[in-house]
């Protein structure tokens, strides 16, 4: 792997995300184009960015991206990756007082509400960017399974977790993401915006908030503007679009036919593509009964990819 940074930390997510892709990165690159990895000048776009998995990983593993773009909806995750782009230091400054001073509590009632305080502050959105960045970072390495939701007012309401001793500061790790967002254009909006910045050869990964397979499934309203089956229908138009200019596709995204073989919902979107079923192991999720290997979604636009896919007993 051809790493980009200087620093000897490996760069990665900073947060923890529901519905990340760490651990499906081998199956997800052996699906990239035949093409991709022969190209000289690649455009990588990821308009659902989420806690960044993959644009750490193309970005180490293929130097031949020239540009990379990434775009979310939520403002605070994209201000928090602007920071560790653009002054990461002042960030390391006061997350390292934000740890000190959580540890030195202690006592778990205290903690909790020192966490509640950070929350409410957070929420009240009168901070400074760097600010808003650290208490991002804080509340998801201190929060319930390190989850990111807001209710319908925006605030974020994920209530305190339980952890004995949380990295709140990585510093290696942050200098490390820092290099390599270097070479990254950040956007906060829209999805359908990132069709602007095709240039050449382009790349698309979409990792859009997932369809959810039941009621406690739900992951997709991580911000106030849900993400419903007319939002899914519109982001296929768009993958259309797309892939009538001439660009690369990839989309991943639940199996509710894996749940209930009548779920043809995706099957019947994204026919005219090519549809892969995938091992992933589910992390997260309100009902433990239901964590575990499921398949998920794999669809791409391109018939010839790099390699063999993983199997589920690779994982």
């Amino acid at each position: 792997m051809n790493l980009q940074t200087i620093s000897k930390t490996k760069a990665k997510p900073f947060l923890k995300w529901a519905g990340g892709k760490t651990q499906l990165l081998p199956t997800i690159d052996s699906y990239l184009p035949e093409s991709f990895g022969k190209e000289k000048n690649v455009t990588y776009i990821e308009p659902f960015v989420g806690g960044g998995a993959m644009v750490f990983f193309m970005l180490q593993k293929y130097p031949n991206i020239k540009k990379a773009v990434i775009n979310d909806i939520n403002p605070h995750l994209i201000k928090t990756y602007t920071i560790i782009r653009d002054n990461p230091y002042s960030l390391i400054n006061v997350l390292t007082e934000l740890q000190e001073e959580f540890k030195i509590i202690g006592d778990f009632e205290a903690q909790k509400e020192f966490f509640l305080n950070i929350r409410s502050r957070f929420n009240q959105k009168t901070l400074t960017d760097i600010e808003e960045a650290a208490y991002m970072i804080f509340l998801n390495r201190t929060c319930f399974n390190g989850l990111y939701r807001e209710n319908s007012k925006g605030y974020f309401n994920v209530p305190f977790g339980r952890y004995s001793n949380p990295t709140i500061c990585d510093t290696s790790l942050l200098i490390a993401d820092s290099e390599l967002l270097q070479k990254v254009e950040i956007l906060n909006g829209d999805f359908a915006h990132t069709g602007n910045y095709v240039d050449g050869y382009t790349f698309f990964y979409f990792d859009p908030p997932y369809r959810p397979l039941d009621a406690t499934s739900s992951f997709n309203s991580y911000v106030k503007e849900a993400f419903d089956d007319n939002e899914q229908i519109r982001l296929k138009e768009f993958y259309s679009y797309l892939s009538l200019e001439g660009c690369r596709e990839m989309l991943s995204n639940s199996d509710g036919k894996g749940r209930n073989v009548d779920n043809t919902f995706f099957d019947e979107l994204y026919h005219d593509f090519f549809i892969e079923r995938v091992y992933a192991k589910r992390k997260i999720n309100a009902n433990a009964s239901t964590r575990g290997v499921l398949t998920e979604l794999l669809i791409r636009n391109y018939e010839n990819f790099q390699g063999s896919p993983i199997t589920p007993f690779e994982l």
